[in-house]
């Protein structure tokens, strides 16, 4: 086996040790917002807590990601990698202020990819001082730098990603807040056809039109914050 192939699937690795965590830490802050909310419903269900096995939404946690590192690694590089969890449950009907609830519950998630973000951008900092340092076996800082990079720029791509107004993402609850009754209702009957319109537009349009919509939107938002924030 080459040391190409050997880089590459050490990469692969270090993508998917950075992305359980992002999305696991992403709906535990979901459920533990709903909690101190007081709706209990999440810690009943067993969704409190870092078990990754408990938040795996089988298109979201595994077909997507696992469609995106192939189509990366057939067109010749990794790119980046993007999903989502199962839903955290909760009833906001627990809450004091119902639509201050949601706001709070939809904003927890991205807010704590946003913290992990910041880890990962300390990481990849310290990658490369390790890399300078240690002049014997620089590969070590070379692969802590990579996956605090990557650490950093999934837990962003999926902040944006999941900052989308469709559900099940998190921006479907968030822009929930700022309709009015009427808007809301419309809205709740287009939600039934959100999963069909995420499909088209993250897989189906790119292949057709060669136009990556979410791709844009990421590079725009995640790209260059963390380009801001890593030593690259």
């Amino acid at each position: 086996m080459s040391n190409g192939i050997i880089t590459q699937i050490i990469q692969i690795v270090l993508m998917i040790l950075a992305f359980i965590p992002a999305i696991v830490l992403h709906e535990c802050a979901h459920g533990y917002a709903a909690y101190k909310l007081g709706d209990p419903t999440a810690k009943n269900a067993g969704r409190i807590t870092l078990n990754p096995a408990a938040h795996v939404d089988l298109f979201g946690t595994i077909i997507l990601p696992g469609c995106l590192i192939a189509m990366s690694v057939l067109g010749g590089g990794l790119g980046m990698m993007f999903g989502y969890a199962k839903p955290v449950p909760y009833n906001p009907r627990n809450f004091k202020d119902i639509r201050k609830g949601e706001l709070i519950v939809g904003l927890a998630g991205p807010a704590s990819n946003l913290v992990m973000a910041l880890i990962g951008a300390g990481i990849a900092w310290g990658g490369i001082f390790l890399y300078q340092g240690l002049s014997q076996i620089p590969e070590i800082g070379l692969y802590v730098w990579y996956f605090g990079t990557y650490f950093c720029t999934v837990n962003l791509c999926l902040a944006f990603f999941n900052l989308i107004p469709l559900p099940p993402l998190d921006g479907s609850s968030i822009i929930a807040v700022f309709l009015s009754d009427k808007a809301l209702r419309t809205y709740y009957k287009v939600q039934q056809y959100s999963m069909f319109i995420l499909l088209l537009i993250i897989l189906v349009l790119p292949y057709f039109t060669h136009v990556d919509i979410i791709g844009i939107y990421l590079n725009a938002t995640a790209g260059r914050l963390a380009s801001f924030l890593l030593p690259i």
